[in-house]
């Protein structure tokens, strides 16, 4: 999951350089707030799917999104400026971050926001591949948990993602129904623990 929660600061950051940087930061200035359907695989090092699933999410600048994972994986991490929340539906379980430490250097600081990115990630042009700009972002951290994030843009913004964690997994995320600057209601960013749900963490 720190791979998906990483999935949404990189959104919201200014930078410079080749095309898909220049696609990253054109997205950027003109996007304060996004919501789209995803659909999203798993990977082994030897390229087999391992895990499917689906959902959508939402976000707002700035460190403000809902991400929803449709059955089966039923979860949803909700970021409310100040704390992640991450909810296991069939568990009843909550798990509740601090905004900064949750992003740090993950791939989530990538979409949401987060200050100082150009300190926490390594950002270069990846060339033209499947019709998309694409850009990798590597963590300067080592225990960052993951070996690099590329996104995938073309003239409508941000595409796709796919995320390396150090196990050689990739997970893959392809973005339809991309909408950008939708009203959106501030409650959708607030999240309330159910009742008789485990919390855990940073509360």
């Amino acid at each position: 999951m720190k791979l998906i929660l990483g999935a949404i600061a990189l959104l919201f950051t200014v930078s410079a350089g080749a095309a898909s940087l220049e696609r990253y930061k054109s997205f950027l200035n003109g996007t304060q707030s996004a919501r789209a359907q995803f659909e999203q695989k798993v990977y082994d090092r030897g390229g087999k799917v391992t895990q499917e699933s689906r959902g959508n999410f939402v976000f707002q600048r700035p460190g403000r999104f809902r991400w929803v994972y449709d059955k089966p994986v039923d979860q949803v991490i909700v970021g409310d400026g100040q704390r992640v929340w991450i909810y296991d539906r069939q568990l009843n379980q909550v798990t509740v971050r601090k905004l900064a430490t949750a992003l740090g250097s993950t791939p989530a600081a990538l979409l949401a926001g987060a200050s100082g990115i150009e300190k926490a990630f390594e950002l270069s042009d990846a060339g033209e591949k499947d019709g998309l700009e694409w850009m990798d972002a590597k963590p300067r951290e080592r225990e960052a948990g993951f070996e690099r994030v590329r996104m995938g843009f073309n003239g409508e913004g941000l595409q796709a993602m796919e995320l390396t964690d150090n196990f050689g997994q990739t997970t893959v995320l392809r973005f339809t129904k991309l909408v950008r600057n939708p009203q959106v209601n501030a409650s959708e960013f607030r999240f309330d623990p159910p009742k008789g749900a485990d919390v855990l963490g940073d509360k």
